[in-house]
């Protein structure tokens, strides 16, 4: 039996990729190795979102081709964004690949292996917004409790610095009854958190039928049984509806948790990244999540040093996160892509100015997050717990409660967990708050 061996780079979104792919190879007797040097074929699934992500997708590569020579390695193929970005260049210049698949191709890959075993070198590029649906072969890769589900795939919004529509298309969304089906069919296995993912979430549906079917979605999923969490990315303004922010406040099982990739604040830089919301609409939208007593677990996403951003610019944006005082904030300083308008602009921002913005902007949201996390001491909470360990004879659980999302966010810790497994969903009470971790007790029945 043939042993695969994957590596999923980038994000949430890709890595639901590289777990259909892999549902198609073990659906054709082949094994699934984590060694890569045991591994007869390599695939890689790259991310081309910054240049970061670009450089590590292009070191995995080379890493991997070693083992065409010290391991055991006859085929190697490379899939994802860099894949489609960059087909030409990849094949030209490095000859150890034997396959690129693009991020619609996922589908081809048994096709891919299959010609590899001939000798054949391929290159599948199909429409980037082929989605995976709930009858398609998964094998996942996340903890039994815990799945993402792709809900949509591409984007609209036309972001000047954003490479994403060109290798992942314009939005295209699943329909509605395959998402519940999928959800239903992932509980019925065991899983009690479900996270709802695309590249803009509440634009799910606005190509089917011309209005966010958002809320339509969450009033389904609500009422599958034994589903304990739902969880919701990147919730871009433009579609948040007061109908999602009520669905979100009252239904249970939908995660108080909020994450808007808001980018910036100063007109001027929205307007040049040519975002659908301007400040008055985003400061719309605050004012409206915080008039519930903060119930709500504020996060977002924001770029420092975008071509022309001023002091002045960047102020306002450090003005706004102390204001809003966000639960947690991811900051990106901004990477200049091939293929934006952005990168073609006048009054590109030097890499040192960058680095000083975005250690200020980490800076102040650390004191924030503290706080927060501060208020939080004394709440009472669900918590899943995600790994149990012993050091010298004394016991710590590890997990998440409700509004800490999984690999994004902060842990809790819990002190003598008992008897507790990972998987576990217990009461806790928040004992201390740190900047980005807190530490609970367990609160007995």
């Amino acid at each position: 039996m043939e042993k695969v061996g994957f590596v999923s780079l980038g994000c949430s979104k890709n890595l639901i990729d590289t777990e259909v792919m892999l549902g198609i190879l073990k659906d054709r007797q082949m094994e699934i190795t984590e060694e890569l040097s045991a591994a007869d074929i390599i695939i890689v699934n790259t991310c081309t979102f910054i240049e970061k992500a670009k450089e590590e997708s292009i070191q995995t590569i080379l890493q991997a081709a070693r083992y065409k020579k010290e391991g055991n390695c006859k085929t190697l193929i490379v899939t994802g964004c860099l894949s489609q970005q960059y087909k030409k260049q990849l094949m030209e210049e490095m000859p150890e690949i034997d396959a690129l698949l693009g991020t619609g191709s996922w589908n081809r890959i048994w096709d891919a292996v299959d010609m590899a075993r001939h000798g054949k070198k391929t290159c599948y590029m199909d429409d980037v917004s082929h989605l995976y649906d709930d009858k398609t072969k998964r094998l996942r890769t996340t903890p039994s409790y815990s799945a993402y589900v792709k809900i949509a795939e591409g984007c609209n919004n036309g972001c000047t610095f954003c490479i994403i529509p060109h290798v992942r298309g314009t939005l295209c969304s699943r329909p509605v009854a395959s998402v519940v089906e999928e959800v239903k069919q992932l509980v019925s296995e065991g899983v009690l958190e479900i996270n709802l993912i695309a590249q803009d979430t509440t634009s799910y549906g606005v190509d089917i039928a011309g209005k966010s079917l958002l809320p339509e979605l969450l009033r389904r999923l609500v009422k599958i049984d034994n589903l304990r969490w739902i969880r919701l990315f990147y919730l871009y303004p433009h579609y948040f509806t007061d109908e999602l922010m009520e669905l979100i406040i009252k239904e249970e099982k939908i995660c108080p948790y909020v994450d808007l990739p808001l980018q910036h604040i100063s007109p001027s830089v929205l307007r040049r990244m040519n975002r659908r919301d301007t400040k008055e609409d985003i400061l719309t939208l605050m004012q409206k999540l915080c008039e519930h007593g903060r119930k709500l677990t504020l996060r977002s996403t924001f770029i420092v040093g975008f071509p022309g951003e001023t002091e002045a610019e960047f102020q306002e944006l450090c003005d706004f996160v102390e204001k809003f005082e966000f639960d947690d904030v991811g900051v990106f300083t901004y990477s200049r892509e091939d293929g934006t308008p952005a990168a073609l602009m006048q009054n590109q921002i030097s890499e040192e100015t960058k680095e000083k913005r975005y250690h200020k902007l980490m800076s102040l949201q650390a004191k924030v997050s503290e706080k927060r996390n501060q208020e939080m001491e004394n709440t009472i909470h669900t918590m899943l717990i995600e790994n149990v360990t012993e050091q010298d004879g004394r016991h710590q659980a590890v997990g998440r409660i409700e509004t800490q999302a999984p690999d994004v966010d902060g842990l809790t810790y819990l002190e003598n967990p008992g008897a507790l497994q990972p998987g576990d969903m217990v009461t806790v009470q928040i004992a201390q708050g740190f900047a980005y971790d807190l530490v609970a007790d367990l609160v007995e029945d």
